[in-house]
């Protein structure tokens, strides 16, 4: 019974996203009271484990989402974006240009949604064609996946960040071990573009301006780097501070890190930075970036919350038991972790969902798996991720934004985009189970 009852709210949560294009707020929120009572809650206990669900997920990130998304957005508005591009561009040379725009996407996809970014910098493709004679489908792959890779993986984004929350991962590792695993992803996705992207053709479209000779942004990239880099950086020397051996002891400077280095400070002081960066533009032109930003951390913050809700309800369940799933290797459970976010994620197409989603049913099982350590909760939180990437096609909006941008029929986007996700997908496991053998 209680197998039917899991098998339906995920198909429930699949279809009602695909064709009812239902929120996944109210989604994720249904499964959960239709789960909880038809395994047989009372009315108030569905009630009080969806609100302390809903609650506990949301009381350390909530901020944390709210502020990475307010330095994404003062990244956007200010034109920084495009000077980190440039600058990624200037250090490493027109020649391997592609290789500096697959960079340049990784780096502004950890505060910057990838949809956002892509749109972006995704005028600077025809210009670095023409300058380096590169096809322009090389460039418009190798930036997709660039983007791509930060976007599943490194913390503040949305879908690590929740999944951290939901599996009670330590931020600051799940950070780490996600710049570890993200940066080979990415540069799958340059392999791929340089391979595939010469093969693929652009449809005819409208002629483009030429994104170099736009108005340069009169930000500094150190300034512009500045609130992306210090609280990553705070954030990970948190993490080594209070590492079970204690390297800095219990001194002043362990307690400096302790408190700069927790989440919701080093996004505030990277929103304070951020602030600072855009000190000459005119107040009047700043005054709805934040609301702007609060606006789309709501949507995210909420189906977080749902799904910590969910999750709750699927944590009153003796997992393990009814799957009759006896005492498994850690790494059998890193696999079916990454196997149920890519049926999720290849089902209904959002890489948020499926992260929170299989979080949720994953939670119950970390014991049974015998992922229990710091360093086994955050590779679990990787596995979901790289799961979730796998893969992107068309019922996902992302592609639609790179094939749409690029000028990429269906065809030539499955071929260019999609295939370079599989891999992509492929490569972060590959990655994540090295990780887990040798740490």
């Amino acid at each position: 019974m209680e197998i039917l009852v899991l098998a339906l709210v995920v198909v429930f949560i699949i279809v009602a996203t695909i064709k009812f294009k239902m929120h996944p707020v109210f989604s994720l929120t249904l499964a959960a009271v239709v789960s909880g009572f038809l395994l047989g809650l009372s009315p108030q206990n569905v009630m009080e484990t969806m609100g302390n669900g809903f609650g506990k997920t949301l009381s350390g990130i909530g901020l944390v989402i709210a502020f990475g998304t307010v330095i994404g957005i003062y990244l956007e508005k200010t034109g920084s974006t495009k000077v980190l591009a440039n600058s990624i561009l200037k250090l490493i040379g027109l020649k391997k240009s592609p290789l500096a725009i697959n960079l340049a996407g990784y780096i502004i996809s950890i505060p910057v949604f990838c949809d956002s970014g892509f749109i972006i910098l995704s005028s600077l493709n025809k210009a670095l064609s023409k300058k380096s004679g590169i096809p322009i489908m090389v460039f418009a792959v190798a930036l997709a996946t660039g983007l791509y890779a930060a976007h599943v993986f490194v913390p503040p984004t949305p879908g690590p960040l929740a999944a951290a929350a939901i599996l009670d991962a330590d931020l600051g590792t799940v950070l780490l071990l996600g710049l570890v695993v993200s940066i080979p992803v990415s540069l799958m996705g340059y392999f791929w573009a340089r391979f595939m992207g010469r093969k693929l053709k652009q449809e005819v479209g409208e002629e483009e301006s030429d994104a170099m000779e736009e108005k340069e942004s009169n930000i500094k990239p150190l300034n512009a780097f500045l609130p992306l880099v210090v609280p990553i950086v705070l954030i990970a020397l948190k993490s080594v501070a209070n590492y079970p051996t204690f390297p800095l002891g219990k001194s002043t400077l362990y307690f400096v890190f302790d408190f700069l280095g927790s989440p919701i400070i080093a996004l505030l002081i990277g929103v304070l930075l951020a602030f600072m960066m855009a000190r000459k533009i005119p107040t009047e032109q700043q005054k709805q970036w934040v609301p702007e930003a609060f606006r789309q951390a709501g949507a995210i913050v909420l189906i977080t919350g749902a799904g910590g809700a969910f999750g709750a309800i699927l944590r009153t369940l003796n997992m393990a038991e009814i799957f009759n799933l006896t005492q498994s290797s850690g790494l059998g459970g890193l696999l079916i972790s990454f196997a149920i976010a890519a049926v999720l994620k290849t089902a209904q197409g959002s890489s948020t969902v499926a992260i929170i989603t299989t979080s949720a049913i994953i939670a119950p099982l970390l014991d049974t798996f015998g992922l229990l350590s710091i360093t086994d909760k955050a590779l679990a939180v990787l596995a979901v991720g790289a799961g979730a990437m796998t893969v992107s096609h068309v019922n996902d909006s992302y592609f639609w934004v790179v094939s749409q941008f690029s000028n990429m029929n269906v065809k030539t986007a499955l071929r260019g985009h999609t295939l370079a996700t599989l891999f992509q997908g492929l490569v972060g496991l590959g990655v994540i189970v090295l990780l887990y053998t040798f740490l």
